[in-house]
C-alpha cells in the first residue's frame, strides 16, 4: 500500500460566546489517500493558526507520497527528526494530524478499531467531564441552574472558568470567582466532581491566594493556575496546596512532559492529541506518566476527529482519568460525523466500526465555511495586562 494524495478540509468551529464579535477559530482535518482505495482522516486543529498549519501539512505531504502508511513510526520519526527545525505548536500539530490519519488507514485495512492496534481495550466505557456548559453566564444563580441541568443530563464531573481579570488578579474578581464555585458546589452536592480551569492567567501570588480560598469546595483539580512555561514554579505552587493540579495542553512531546513528570508538580497530565504528536506520541506520554503514578485526562477543545481519537487512546491506557468533552460542540459534531459520539450517564466509548468508527461528511462541512478571524484580536483572551 502506498500514499497517493493528501487533502486538507476546514470548517468553522463552534463559536465561544466570549470571542470578540463572535469570531471563531477553525477545525482542520487532513485526509490521506492510498492506492488501495483506503483513506484515513486526521485532525490537527490549532486555534487561530490553521493557515500556518495547512502550509506545514502540505509541505510534509511531498515527503508522504509513495510511503507505506503502515510505517507509522518511521513516518513520525522522519517528520520530527529529519528536519532542521522541529517541535513547536505548528509542526507538532501537523505531525499529529498526519499521525491520526495513518492510524485510521491501518485499522481500516485490518478491519479493526484503532484501539485494538494499541494493545486492545482496558475498559468498556470512558468517564467524561463536561466543559463549555457555562458560556455566556455571569451570575452565581445562572451558573447554579446550568450546572444542575448538565448534572441532570448524566454528567458526574464538570469544569469551568470562574476567574477572570488580569495577571495580578484583583480581590473583586477573586471573590466573584469564589462565589461562582460556591454556588455550583451547593447546587450539585458533594458527590459531583468539580474542576476549575484558571487558564494560566495568574502570577504566583494571585494563584496561591485563589487556591487557598478554593480549599473548602473539595475540587477534583485546578488546571493551569499559572503559566506552563516555568515548571519549577508550578512545583513550588503544588507544595503549598492540597488541591490536585493539572497541566499539559501546551506541551508538545514526550520530552516536554519529561520534566513535568520528574518534578512531580501535578497529579493529572493533559496532553492534546491534536498538538502533542498524535496517537503515537500520546500513547508514549501516557506510558511514561504511568511510571510516575500520574493520571491522564487528555485535553480536548477541538473538533470531532480529535475527540474520537482521544477516546481510542482512552480505551487503551490504564491510567486514563477522564476525557474532556465540550458539550457546546456536540451538536456540530453530530452534524458532520457519519457515526456520532454517544454519551450516557457520564460515560462514552468510540463509535463502533473499523478505524475511528466514523468519518467526516464532506457535504455537511459546507454548512460551516471557515471563519475569517483576525489573529490575536479574535482570541477570547482580552484582559491579560
Amino acid at each position: 500500500m502506498k500514499i497517493t494524495d493528501v487533502k486538507i478540509l476546514r470548517m468553522a468551529a463552534e463559536s465561544h460566546k466570549t470571542s470578540v464579535d463572535g469570531d471563531t477559530n477553525n477545525w482542520l482535518f487532513v485526509k490521506i489517500y492510498t492506492d488501495e482505495g483506503i483513506y484515513g482522516i486526521g485532525e490537527g486543529s490549532l486555534q487561530y493558526k490553521d493557515q500556518s498549519l495547512e502550509s506545514e501539512i502540505l509541505d510534509f505531504a511531498k515527503f508522504l507520497i509513495d510511503k507505506d502508511p503502515f510505517d507509522i513510526e518511521f513516518i513520525w520519526t522522519s517528520l520530527y527528526r529529519r528536519v532542521t527545525w522541529t517541535g513547536g505548536a505548528v509542526t507538532m500539530s501537523a505531525i499529529s494530524a498526519i499521525d491520526l490519519a495513518l492510524w485510521d488507514i491501518k485499522a481500516k485495512a485490518l478491519d479493526v478499531p484503532v484501539y485494538q492496534l494499541l494493545g486492545g481495550k482496558v475498559r468498556e466505557k470512558i468517564p467524561v467531564y463536561a466543559n463549555g456548559w457555562f458560556e455566556g453566564l455571569e451570575t452565581p444563580e445562572e451558573h447554579a441552574i446550568a450546572a444542575k441541568q448538565i448534572i441532570d443530563s448524566g454528567y458526574k464531573c464538570l469544569k469551568f472558568y470562574p476567574f477572570i481579570g488580569k495577571y495580578n488578579i484583583e480581590n473583586e474578581n477573586i471573590y466573584k470567582g469564589i462565589e461562582l464555585v460556591k454556588a455550583v458546589r451547593e447546587e450539585v452536592g458533594k458527590n459531583i466532581q468539580i474542576a476549575v480551569d484558571i487558564r494560566a492567567r495568574l502570577d504566583f501570588g494571585s494563584a496561591l491566594k485563589v487556591l487557598n480560598k478554593l480549599i473548602p469546595y473539595d475540587l477534583a483539580w485546578v488546571e493551569e493556575p499559572i503559566q506552563f512555561d516555568n515548571l519549577d514554579m508550578l512545583d513550588k505552587l503544588s507544595q503549598k496546596t492540597t488541591i490536585p493540579l493539572s497541566t499539559g495542553e501546551q506541551l508538545y512531546s514526550r520530552w516536554d512532559f519529561q520534566k513535568l513528570f520528574e518534578n512531580k508538580s501535578v497529579s493529572i497530565v493533559q496532553p492534546d492529541i491534536c498538538h502533542a504528536g498524535g496517537l503515537s506520541e500520546l500513547k508514549k506520554i501516557a506510558t511514561a506518566a504511568e511510571t510516575h503514578y500520574l493520571s491522564v485526562a487528555p485535553h480536548n477543545s477541538n473538533g470531532p476527529i480529535s475527540t474520537v481519537a482521544s477516546l481510542h487512546l482512552d480505551m487503551s491506557i490504564p491510567n486514563c482519568y477522564k476525557q474532556e468533552i465540550f458539550v457546546s460542540f456536540l451538536e456540530r459534531y453530530k452534524k458532520v460525523l457519519t457515526n456520532n459520539i454517544e454519551i450516557q450517564d457520564g460515560f462514552t466509548s468510540p463509535p463502533k466500526g473499523s478505524g475511528w468508527g466514523t468519518d467526516i461528511d464532506e457535504d455537511a462541512l459546507t454548512e460551516y465555511p471557515p471563519s475569517k478571524y483576525t489573529p490575536v484580536d479574535s482570541e477570547p483572551y482580552t484582559e491579560f495586562f
